[in-house]
């Protein structure tokens, strides 16, 4: 069931479901992804790793490999050049060029079991993989720290010797807290002291993936000129760019950046791993060089979403208002510095209107793969804690959970915890649409069938969405379609997103746009697919390329007329003279006219925008337990949001329920299992247990519409919103079944039975 709540405006394109424009090519298999990519004189690259979580590398013996027969060239950290320490926004991450070349491979010490320490490119892969095995390196084993807790107690290994830590702005030198940070406003001790109950608890979270399936890939070809080609399944080309460009120290002018279709990332595929290894391959060998991603290198070797621990504390007056809170959060970085802990700490409490708050942000490392983004980095997490403290102080005061956020919830002008005021927001009315959606209305059935135990729980999600840089250019053609080319990566469905808000403003028909993603020298600057920024930011661009094209039209149907320009008006679609009714032209008549009135009609939009507009949603999850085994099944669940406007309703549903269903999975049952060793137990999908439409009832949609006055169709990004309040209302939704509350996620059959008394922990 979908449904849309409160619909302020119809437009022509709009809010209608056009196919989408990559659909056939994506259903009859043409697209071509990274690991499709063939060029002549094309060799495998693979890849060597760490056995090891934490070891120096005392020495590397790459001689047999090199002199293998179909072995062309073999890479270790001494070919990468010295990187400096500069810092870039990739969009959801930080990259530190010296960071991410030893990330990429290991120079000196590994720091986790999968890291990199060489490579070998050859004729073929399985030539390649043997090779890997004739390389020789020593180890000095070092002790690992995989938690929060071991990496900051009393004499704990120190995983990077040169890391000058920041607490709260001092400077720490042989610790592994990259950095401390503190939010705060008002008075929370005395916020604490007016408060008739105050909760405090703390909740502890593992490692996740993103479960992309297509696997990380890179080609690269380094030519004769010095020019590096690239095709890699990205989320931002442009990223890819500047992070190969200041890893290997070329200037980005010789870096061009090929687009290719991407199967999945959600926030994973914005860092980049193999590039710069298969540039360095290329170089070295003389030859165009592919390396894919094996499954298990994906889960050990690539970035997954922070573990950690997140302790809040909330105090309430008898009158069912929040006076005063804290969190505390302590993200796990991996092996280098930047967790998602700043996005966590902006989220933590951010659907709340609290006058006195402090957050303390923490980014630790441990010896795991480096954290990257996950879909609103740092939001899941978060509201895991807060959600819960929530739902007990309501159960505590015997308050209705959804009438307490009502009454508690962020608006217009409401200061975020980070210290933005907030524009105009949908909080409220989604709040108000899970009141009266049919789900919460229906009592749940207690009873289960065979004795299985039922609960309902409720939560709220935020995202503050991303704005950035992007660039559209469009070209029209005498037929009246209009070529597009836009710098965004389409991960989902962006392409119609984008061309529709084209279309709208020239008053044509969704198809008589054609998009396409070029590479980065036929397009400016763009930023990564991610944060919730592309069909609010890329969009935009293209209403301004559109609304640049409309501008030189009405110039050439001047011509046409031969009137002043300024006495020609344009709307839905229609050219027409204000002094001359009879002097009419739709789009495509005006297109066909246009030949001797000036030349080919191009316009280009781009922005640089600072704020987005932030995004709430509220989710309603009903569950069934089996007592017996602590297996959970998910029966029901809605899921309401704030879109702004649904661009593409289909696209927009489509996001928020693959959201609901990851959100589930991290709830349930994913996560790193790692043993003492710092070794992932569980690095394949036989064992990382993700759900399956098996597991999943459907999703229900409610869409509530509240429009972002920062963008001319009220346009909000949907995509990471939705991550955030599975995890909460399933934890909810178990407490409500079985009458005990789960701090530590993944809330798996074993800690439920726990939970029911039914084994010891």
């Amino acid at each position: 069931m979908v449904t849309t709540y409160k619909e302020k405006k119809s437009y022509r394109v709009i809010g209608t479901r056009p196919i989408r424009h990559d659909g056939l090519d994506k259903v009859t298999g043409k697209a071509v992804y990274g690991a499709d990519v063939k060029l002549p004189g094309l060799i495998w690259g693979e890849l060597l790793r760490s056995p090891y979580a934490h070891a120096r590398i005392k020495k590397i013996d790459t001689s047999a490999a090199e002199k293998m027969p179909g072995v062309l060239a073999v890479v270790t950290h001494s070919d990468f050049p010295a990187a400096s320490a500069k810092e870039i926004d990739i969009g959801e991450d930080v990259v530190n060029f010296k960071r991410a070349s030893a990330n990429i491979m290991a120079s000196g010490k590994v720091l986790y079991k999968g890291h990199i320490v060489a490579a070998v490119a050859a004729l073929d892969r399985n030539t390649a993989l043997e090779a890997c095995k004739l390389i020789k390196i020593v180890y000095e084993p070092l002790p690992v720290v995989l938690t929060v807790d071991e990496a900051i107690a009393q004499g704990a290994p120190i995983l990077l010797d040169d890391l000058i830590g920041d607490d709260l702005g001092e400077k720490t030198k042989n610790t592994n807290v990259a950095k401390h940070f503190r939010h705060e406003f008002g008075d929370p001790e005395k916020g604490f002291e007016q408060s008739s109950l105050v909760v405090e608890r703390e909740f502890t979270l593992q490692m996740v993936h993103q479960g992309y399936i297509e696997p990380q890939n890179g080609t690269a070809l380094w030519d004769a000129e010095g020019r590096i080609n690239v095709w890699s399944s990205t989320q931002g080309a442009f990223g890819v760019r500047a992070q190969t460009a200041g890893i290997l120290r070329v200037d980005e002018s010789k870096i061009k950046v090929n687009p290719v279709e991407i199967g999945g990332g959600f926030g994973g595929k914005t860092t980049t791993y193999l590039v710069p290894i298969a540039a360095l391959l290329s170089k070295k060998s003389g030859r165009p060089v592919k390396i894919v991603m094996d499954r298990k290198g994906n889960f050990e070797g690539t970035g997954p979403a922070p573990g950690g621990k997140v302790k809040i504390k909330m105090g309430v007056n008898n009158q069912g208002k929040i006076m005063a809170a804290t969190a505390d959060i302590r993200f796990d970085a991996g092996a280098y510095p930047g967790s998602a802990v700043g996005a966590g700490a902006i989220c933590v409490l951010a659907a709340y209107n609290i006058a006195n708050m402090r957050i303390d942000g923490y980014d630790i490392l441990v010896n795991k793969p480096k954290s990257v983004a996950y879909r609103a980095p740092g939001s899941p997490q978060v509201a895991f804690a807060t959600e819960q403290v929530v739902d007990e102080i309501c159960e505590k005061k015997g308050w209705d959970k959804l009438d307490f956020r009502l009454k508690n919830a962020s608006r217009e002008g409401t200061r975020r915890s980070d210290g933005p005021v907030y524009m105009r927001i949908g909080l409220e009315e989604t709040l108000k649409a899970a009141q009266n959606s049919q789900h919460w209305k229906t009592p749940l059935e207690r009873n289960g069938p065979n004795g299985k135990l039922r609960g309902r729980g409720v939560a709220t999600g935020f995202w503050m969405n991303g704005g950035g840089k992007s660039s559209v250019n469009l070209m029209l053609s005498t037929s009246g379609a209009v070529m597009m080319n836009e710098g965004s990566a389409d991960i989902g469905g962006t392409r119609a997103s984008i061309a529709m808000q084209a279309a709208e403003v020239l008053g044509i028909e969704a198809h008589d746009v054609l998009p396409s993603i070029p590479d980065t020298d036929s397009i400016g600057f763009t930023g990564v697919t991610g944060g919730s920024r592309t069909t609010y930011a890329t969009g935009l661009a293209a209403y301004q390329a559109a609304m640049d094209m409309i501008e030189t039209l009405k110039a050439r149907a001047a011509m046409v007329w031969k009137i002043d320009a300024k006495d020609v008006d344009f709307k839905d679609g229609t050219f027409y003279a204000k002094k001359d009714p009879e002097l009419r032209l739709t789009f495509k008549q005006l297109a066909a006219k246009l030949e001797g009135t000036g030349g080919p009609v191009a316009s280009t939009g781009s922005v640089d925008l600072s704020t987005a507009g932030g995004a709430f949603a509220v989710h309603i999850a009903d569950i069934e337990i089996d007592p017996d085994t602590g297996k959970s099944d998910i029966i029901r669940f809605t899921a309401v949001q704030d879109v702004g406007k649904a661009v593409h309703p289909s696209y927009v549903e489509g996001q928020i329920q693959g959201a609901v269903a990851q959100g589930i999975g991290w709830a349930l049952n994913e996560e790193y299992f790692m043993t003492k060793e710092g070794v992932m137990a569980n690095s394949s999908f036989l064992d990382y247990r993700m759900p399956t439409a098996l597991d999943m009832p459907m999703i229900e949609v409610v869409l509530v519409e509240v429009a972002n006055p920062l963008h001319p169709f009220g346009v909000r990004g949907v995509g990471e919103v939705p991550l955030a309040p599975p995890l909460p209302a399933v934890a909810n939704a178990i407490k409500d079944a079985t009458g005990t509350r789960l701090f530590d996620l993944p809330m798996k059959p074993g800690r439920v039975l726990e939970a029911l008394g039914k084994v010891k922990s």
